[in-house]
This record gives structure tokens, sequence and C-alpha cells, in this order.
């Protein structure tokens, strides 16, 4: 299974749990992929995810088992030759855009599943990943609260979320989806930029089940559970932003402890193998 992750120097927590999350329930080797760019604007900056990391990350993979890999890709190249330049001053970084570079990354394999990193496996996910894709550019599953908002066609649920893309690459390059999602984030500002250019770009996706990219609430089918920001209206309006390396408050906050002998290894490597990393 090929895996990516897309991002700056901060998303290694995320990474490390996820990968962790992974390794826990799935039996097919993992092939795992890290896109990341140095980038500095006028009032940002984001960092390269360091070698150390990917080499620290490479040796755990492998302890599970000795075909797994992972590869780290600087795709300042691609991400200098189109420049996000409309959407450098929004609330996302730009490194959150470098999955609309993909298809032109020539390490990347035609088939590969894109997991923000604050995604947690919870399951086996052989059925999603390994669908026919042939007439599709990405399979994912609709949006929580985007669906209920942001509409191509009158009153159709199509509007994904980007946080869990299985992406036909091979598609992509056919029909020139990021190519043109590359080119919209240049000259128009938008929100959520790199999910609202697929949502308005694609014309071949597969909208998948809930479960796949839970981003609301744990299941007891849930797959993948994604730490998005979500709301509370009762009793209070509140919004609720908790990320899985935020251990204490996804225990008192969100009073979840499904996942604690994940983070718990995430807590004991970070504090050894990967601090500072």
């Amino acid at each position: 299974m090929n895996i990516l992750y897309c991002g700056d120097r901060n998303i290694c927590d995320g990474v490390l749990i996820s990968v962790l999350s992974l390794l826990k329930n799935v039996k097919e080797n993992l092939n795992i992929y890290i896109l990341t760019v140095g980038f500095k604007g006028e009032d940002r900056e984001c960092l390269p995810v360091k070698g150390e990391f990917v080499k620290a990350l490479e040796a755990l993979v492998k302890s599970a088992d000795p075909k797994n890999t992972v590869t780290l890709i600087d795709a300042r190249q691609q991400f200098n030759s189109v420049i996000p330049t409309a959407n450098l001053k929004t609330r996302f970084t730009p490194c959150c855009m470098l999955r609309l570079y993909a298809d032109i990354i020539p390490q990347l394999p035609d088939r590969i599943l894109y997991l923000d990193n604050d995604v947690i496996c919870r399951g086996d996910f052989s059925e999603f990943y390994f669908q026919d894709m042939d007439k599709y550019e990405l399979a994912g599953v609709l949006d929580h609260y985007g669906k209920h908002f942001f509409y191509n066609k009158p009153f159709k649920k199509e509007y994904l979320n980007s946080g869990v893309l299985l992406l036909n690459l091979e598609k992509i390059r056919e029909t020139g989806l990021f190519e043109k999602c590359r080119e919209r984030c240049r000259v128009r500002k938008m929100f959520m930029p790199d999910q609202s250019a697929i949502n308005k770009l694609s014309h071949y996706k597969k909208i998948e089940d809930r479960k796949f990219n839970e981003q609301r609430k744990l299941q007891n089918d849930t797959v993948f559970q994604h730490f998005t920001t979500s709301f509370r209206f009762v009793p209070i309006f509140r919004k609720i932003s908790v990320k899985p390396w935020q251990i204490e408050k996804v225990h008192s906050v969100l009073k979840l402890y499904e996942y604690d002998d994940i983070l718990a290894e995430y807590k004991k490597l970070k504090e050894k193998s990967y601090a500072n990393k």
C-alpha cells in the first residue's frame, strides 16, 4: 500500500502517530512517501521535514516488516514552478497545498492514498484502497460541514473532504485535474484552497462511506478518524479543535481513549528516538 503525507516540519508528530496506527492495522507492505518543501514568504516560513526524522521513521516501519519503506521527497522545484500566490496569506500554509503537485512527482506510484497528518487508522482499509479506480481521479468522503453549503450542482451533495483521498495519478494526469487546481490556487484566493479547487474542478470523483473519513465522532465501524475542527451547539455554541498529539485534550475534551496504546507508543518514541528530529 502506498501512503502519502505532505507538509513542513510541523507534521512530524501527526505523521508518527498516523504511521503507528497503520502498522497496527495493515497487513500489506507499506510504502510511505512524505512530500515537503521549504518556503519563506513575507509573513511566514515553512521549514522542510528533516531527513533525520525520516530515517527514524523508516527504522520503525522496517522493524515491523523489512519490506516497508519511507521516502522523503523535496518538492521545492515543483512547488516553485507554480506557486499558489493568491493563497499564500490564508490561514492555511503553502505546504497544505503540496498534494496538488503529486502528479508531477516522478517517484510517486499511480495509486496512492493521501492522508492528512491528523488522521488515525482504526481498521483494515483494503476494501477502500484496492477498489476499482479506472474511471475515477480520486475517491473520498463527503465533508461533514461543507456538503451542506457547497454545491457544483443544485442539491447534489458531492463536496469531498480532502484529508483522506485515494488518488489515481494516471487519471489525474490524463484529465489535468491537479494542473488546473494549481493554476486556480495561483490566481484565485479561496476558502480551504486545495480542497476547494479539487471539488470545483474534479469531474471523476467517487464518494465513499463515512467510515473511511470520520470527521465528527468515533463510530463502531470507523476505519479512519480525522481530527478536524468541529462545532458543538449544546449547552453553548463552541469550536473544538483537538489533534491526536494533544493527548491530554484527547482525553479531557473529546473523552476519547480508543487510541491510548498508539499514543503511549508515540509518547515513548518521541521522548527517546524522535526527540528534536
